[in-house]
């Protein structure tokens, strides 16, 4: 690499970090405190309301925040429909879910307090409340966010990591949004609650022509199950738990299913079974596994650097009434 490129390079971190930190600095925890009093309480009722009607919910909630961050920042380019927009992406099609129960919150929220909340505050906090409720940690989510005008479907299929990824390159893009990687391996900690497709992780179980051919890295018992769950002619939208062992609730025992082989995703299974992992995850997995209360420190710092990735404030944007179309 010549040291130009290199310097361009570094000076474009530097401005993207600065300006996620002035951003972000705008960000308050009592920015509501006046104009919305009732907002986090709200927001609580309604996820557990949508948590008690289909727990699989919280994990899906917490990947919107996520896959709507990663895209244009957190201001809520995720939930406009359109079939340009992100949720007709790639990553997003028959996979996204939780735009009804956001529907939920939002009604509830504006009848409280109309045209005051975010479509992306609102994303912020139910996604932390998703955590809480599913028996992991809490934290202050600092909020004042505004809502996109536009969807970026070409952003969302080139910038939201993919389950077929190698580290390197799932890396690359949280380093491009202001991550790291220990972000990287804490941020997929949230595994440890949801489901996958089939179609999401088919390819360790059958080669093209539909034979099994085992993933070395996968526990015999587990590819036993999933080749019978997830036979080469189905559709491949039947969903299998990203934690076999504990389904629902918030832990740390993602970390302790690779150590034994028990990774869903490939992109879960490379953080300490593959090559690249030597030098970059393994450690991370190896202490998160052991250390609970290391996993959710590290967790929690790595959510709230992520609903900091720039954020829109004061008069960018505007308060969506709807979150799924732009204020007409």
């Amino acid at each position: 690499m010549k040291m130009t490129n290199y310097f361009t390079g570094y000076s474009w971190l530097v401005t993207l970090s600065m300006f996620c930190l002035i951003a972000s600095s705008q960000l308050t925890t009592d920015f509501y405190l006046s104009t919305c009093p009732n907002l986090l309480r709200i927001v609580r009722r309604e996820v557990q309301n949508a948590i008690k009607f289909e727990m699989r919910i919280a994990a899906s909630l917490i990947r919107l925040h996520f896959h709507d961050c990663f895209v244009n920042g957190c201001e809520a380019s995720i939930l406009l429909d359109g079939n340009d927009g992100e949720k007709f992406a790639f990553p997003n099609v028959n996979s996204a879910r939780g735009f009804e129960v956001v529907d939920n919150i939002k009604t509830a929220v504006e009848s409280a307090c109309s045209g005051i909340v975010s479509c992306a505050d609102i994303l912020a906090v139910a996604a932390r409340d998703s955590v809480v409720l599913s028996g992991g940690p809490s934290w202050t989510v600092v909020l004042g966010r505004r809502d996109g005008l536009v969807a970026n479907q070409t952003g969302a299929n080139n910038g939201l990591p993919s389950p077929f990824e190698p580290i390197s390159n799932i890396t690359a893009k949280f380093v491009a949004v202001g991550l790291n990687l220990t972000d990287v391996v804490a941020l997929s900690g949230a595994h440890t609650i949801g489901q996958a497709r089939c179609a999401l992780f088919s390819n360790r179980l059958f080669n093209f022509s539909g034979k099994g051919v085992p993933d070395s890295t996968m526990e015999t018992n587990m590819f036993s199950d999933l080749q019978k769950l997830c036979p080469p002619t189905d559709d491949g939208n039947k969903t299998a738990p990203l934690d076999r062992n504990s389904i629902d609730l918030f832990d740390n025992h993602y970390f302790k299913n690779l150590l034994n082989g028990k990774g869903l995703l490939s992109s879960d299974q490379i953080l300490f079974s593959s090559d690249e992992a030597l030098s970059t995850t393994k450690s991370f997995v190896q202490r998160y596994s052991d250390d609970s209360k290391l996993f959710f420190d590290d967790f929690v710092n790595s959510m709230i650097k992520m609903g900091n990735i720039s954020p829109l404030t004061g008069s960018s944007g505007q308060i969506r009434k709807n979150c799924r179309v732009i204020n007409s």
